[in-house]
């Protein structure tokens, strides 16, 4: 049976069994940054946002999506232009195996549209469904906390704990007091 999905902002008809779920047809499709970890709903590997709203898509029934809009995390940015989320996640090596963390950025995403300021117990809150094997949480929470701050054009803060001025932040002044232009 054929299916109309937008995906990413990309009207398209997709071929579905009646028993496939959203995960498989979207990773079936390209969008391989949705993973398919536990095949019931419980890691939060393959959050994708549905009608703008966060889904674990390996327990949606991909025929009931007919006619939704899906974001996954290949909508969020590029290898040549990370989103701030992701920027900070590399900025604070809070990515070990991967795998977890396209459910974390899509949850943290979420998370920062609705409360762009957060404290560590709503981040923490926010995740507590994406099951990682690999960082113990406190890069990803860190990471999330920072991007939080970059978002509302605060000083990030590098993962060494030395502060990070971004390009737009920066005076052009020297340690001399000399104009750098």
């Amino acid at each position: 049976m054929e299916i109309k999905l937008t995906i990413n902002d990309e009207s398209k008809t997709v071929e579905v069994e009646p028993d496939d779920d959203l995960a498989t047809v979207l990773r079936q499709n390209g969008y391989t940054g949705v993973k398919c970890g536990c095949d019931s709903g419980v890691c939060g590997a393959s959050k994708v946002f549905v009608d703008d709203e966060v889904k674990m898509a390996c327990g949606v029934d991909a025929p009931n999506a007919d006619g939704s809009e899906i974001r996954t995390i290949e909508a969020l940015g590029t290898q040549d232009d990370l989103h701030p989320i992701q920027e900070a996640f590399v900025d604070h090596f809070a990515v070990q195996c991967g795998f977890c963390i396209p459910g974390m950025i899509i949850e943290a995403e979420s998370l920062l549209a609705d409360t762009p300021d957060p404290s560590e117990a709503e981040v923490r809150e926010a995740i507590d469904d994406n099951l990682c094997r690999c960082t113990g949480y406190q890069k990803p929470v860190e990471a999330i906390l920072d991007a939080a701050d970059r978002m509302r054009g605060e000083q990030s803060v590098a993962a060494d704990g030395g502060s990070q001025i971004r390009p737009d932040q920066a005076d052009c002044t020297d340690h001399d007091g000399d104009t750098n232009e």
